[in-house]
């Protein structure tokens, strides 16, 4: 009980800090903040949004299976987050977008526009689903069940109260609420590390020294080609994936539009870019700690259970109730601060760029409560499919959604081609399907599998799709 307490005071200071933003609301502010966010503030937002429930969980879990290899991705984010900010954030300031797509349909025409929304509507809710899904889990687990909650019910209430304090003012009230989550999230990640520190009867040094000396710490993979954690693959993947999940996302990217200029997107977005390695560095070192903590019996464990049987073993109680609270706050944190931004960007995108009526405050406030309503429809369908696996497949989820993307905006960008508009829809469609095709026939003829790079060859059958498909100008 004083667990949902904590969470309830929790809400309390996000309904607190949404009345304060979201005074004199309009469309303008639940879609760009009316473009006064201060640029210091949105790139710590986004670290905390960009690491969801999932990463909180899994993320230490991996360096059971591939080490710390993980960090060769986020060095690959790098060098995405670069690109975002040298050549997109330009035009899409430039063209003054409130959402990104709106350049497809300048460049390409009016059914490339549609597809493009389309396939981040259906990305982002996928993915946010899958994401908001764990912390429902823990939830359940942790605080619900006890008190006998079903399962439906905790759904229901949480994203209730992200609708509570998001309907008014949108993108203008998570700026400060993002904010105040990463502070929450990275407060209680190191503290949770203090306490498996505390638990090994280490200092703060024994641990730096132990964590560097473990396997589990090894970085690069440079000798393996064949290996998905060979440090090429990964790198390019990782810039890629940064590029696309960030660069082409509306949900990331409407966080940058509410800069007060192009240069102020443009230090937010390298800000947050090379905070990311050591974000994810903490991560990986806590996995690391938890594994000497459980010793031979952390070889049968699966990673994503790495973290939570910590927890639910009662080992973190050695620490003091207010840790244990954070732990969950955490949490709660990573993952609203993904799914908030997610409702929000899905409810412009759809008013934007699907039915082209930006101004319309009564449809505005009707696609949010209808997002929320099929956000629950989503998380309920993967509790019923009881698909984890689902979970730890987001990224190879978003290789096969995301890759059209990567397509359409390549080929507007660096081509002076026309495609046949009228074509565009179905090589979108088709390029998914035969990249998903191609996979299968590799497993069966050379036992490959692709990895990350799934997205490059996704992008890449998208671009000649529609070079095939081009008209002169």
């Amino acid at each position: 009980m004083m667990i949902l307490l904590t969470v309830l005071a929790y809400f309390a200071v996000l309904f607190g800090i949404s009345r304060l933003t979201s005074r004199r609301a309009d469309n303008n502010t639940f879609y760009r903040a009316n473009r006064r966010a201060p640029w210091y503030m949105v790139a710590f937002g986004m670290i905390g949004a960009s690491i969801s429930g999932v990463t909180f969980v899994s993320v230490p879990g991996m360096v059971l299976t591939s080490q710390m290899t993980y960090l060769q991705m986020c060095l690959g984010f790098i060098v995405g987050y670069l690109v975002i900010a040298f050549v997109l954030l330009p035009l899409y300031y430039r063209l003054n977008l409130t959402t990104i797509y709106g350049y497809l349909g300048q460049r390409l025409g009016k059914r490339s526009y549609l597809t493009g929304a389309s396939f981040f509507l259906l990305s982002k809710m996928t993915g946010a689903a899958v994401r908001f899904y764990v912390v429902c889990i823990i939830l359940q687990q942790f605080v619900f069940d006890p008190v006998g909650i079903p399962f439906i019910v905790n759904v229901l209430a949480m994203v209730s109260l992200i609708w509570l304090y998001t309907q008014r003012g949108g993108i203008g009230t998570l700026v400060f609420t993002d904010t105040f989550q990463t502070v929450c999230l990275f407060t209680a990640l190191i503290l949770i590390i203090f306490t498996v520190i505390s638990g090994l009867h280490f200092s703060v040094g024994d641990a730096i020294d132990t964590i560097a000396a473990s396997p589990m710490s090894r970085i690069f993979v440079f000798d393996d080609w064949v290996s998905p954690h060979n440090f090429w693959k990964q790198f390019l993947a990782g810039a890629f994936i940064a590029i696309v999940m960030t660069g082409l996302d509306q949900d990331m990217m409407q966080k940058n539009l509410t800069c007060k200029s192009l240069r102020d997107a443009q230090k937010d977005m390298c800000t947050y870019g090379m905070a990311f390695v050591p974000a994810n560095l903490l991560f990986l070192s806590l996995g690391v700690l938890l594994a000497i903590y459980f010793g031979d019996a952390a070889a049968q464990m699966k990673g994503d259970t790495l973290l939570p049987t910590f927890v639910e073993s009662g080992a973190i109680l050695h620490a003091s109730l207010f840790t244990l609270h954070l732990f969950i706050i955490g949490i709660v944190a990573a993952s609203f601060s993904s799914a908030d931004s997610a409702l929000t960007s899905l409810t412009t995108s759809y008013c934007v760029d699907i039915r082209r009526q930006p101004d319309n405050e009564r449809l505005r406030k009707r696609a949010h409560i209808c997002m929320c309503l099929f956000f629950v429809m989503f998380i309920l369908l993967f509790r019923a499919v009881n698909s984890t696996s689902l979970i730890d497949a987001i990224y190879t989820i978003a290789s096969y959604t995301y890759g059209p993307l990567l397509g359409l905006f390549t080929f507007g960008l660096f081509t002076r081609r026309q495609p046949d508009d009228r074509l565009v829809p179905y090589i979108c469609i088709a390029s998914p399907l035969l990249c998903y095709a191609l996979d299968a026939a590799a497993q069966h003829l050379w036992a490959y599998r692709f990895g990350y790079e799934l997205l490059m060859l996704n992008g890449l059958l998208t671009f000649t799709g529609l070079w095939l498909a081009r008209k002169n100008l």
